[in-house]
């Protein structure tokens, strides 16, 4: 399996001047742990994770141990006084960020989580934003793939994903949250769902999608912050 054949294509984004509480409540709404920070043209420019905001003047974690300081240069003190401080993308930002192109496979991508230590990476085609992969959509892959391990394929399962994504994308509601895994004909719908009716409606449309012989529903109820 490669990038393309797991990976969320609704990416939440920021641009360089996005304030981080507006990141902060993007990450906390949408249940993800890092998302990519683009140009005016949709190219990746950092990536802002759980991580860059621990340290934050805010709760009083800006500061360092006093023994790394003393071994710094100026250069890396005002690098980490901006970090820790700055209002925007921009300033708190990982940068450059790690990407994967489209063709890159699930087996590349997990050694490259597990050495950076990441949990997610951007996947760009041409230089622009198509997808991320998750280490849980890397989980999921390998659930699918271990039921077919070593049989031929008989349908053609980048086709049958395209067009349930493009069902999906045509739905009168929102189901940006919610990813599509195929393997030989068989569909597997991942990801939250705010109620059952969304479920019924997703699973409709996987079903309706030539080729799919059967659909395999891991949906999980949720809803995000502030829902009443």
């Amino acid at each position: 399996m490669r990038a393309v054949d797991v990976m969320s294509i609704n990416v939440c984004t920021a641009g360089p001047d996005t304030p981080i509480n507006e990141i902060a409540l993007k990450l906390c709404d949408r249940n993800i742990s890092a998302l990519p920070v683009v140009d005016t043209e949709n190219r990746v420019v950092g990536i802002v994770s759980e991580g860059d905001l621990m340290r934050r003047i805010e709760f009083g974690t800006d500061r360092r141990s006093w023994w790394l300081d003393l071994f710094s240069s100026n250069e890396t003190l005002a690098m980490d006084y901006v970090k820790t401080h700055g209002r925007t993308a921009k300033d708190v930002m990982t940068r450059p960020a790690i990407v994967v192109e489209e063709s890159t496979e699930l087996t590349d991508i997990a050694r490259l989580l597990d050495a950076r230590r990441i949990k997610r990476v951007p996947v760009v085609k041409d230089g622009k934003v198509v997808g991320i992969v998750s280490r849980a959509d890397i989980v999921r892959g390998l659930i699918v793939a271990a039921k077919t391990w070593g049989k031929p394929r008989a349908v053609d399962d980048d086709r049958i994903r395209t067009a349930i994504l493009d069902e999906i994308r045509r739905m009168p509601f929102s189901a940006s949250n919610v990813n599509v895994i195929v393997d030989d004909g068989e569909v597997h719908l991942w990801g939250p769902v705010e109620c059952e009716q969304e479920r019924a409606a997703l699973r409709v449309a996987a079903e309706n999608a030539r080729g799919a012989r059967e659909v395999v529903d891991h949906m999980v109820n949720w809803r995000p912050s502030g829902y009443i």
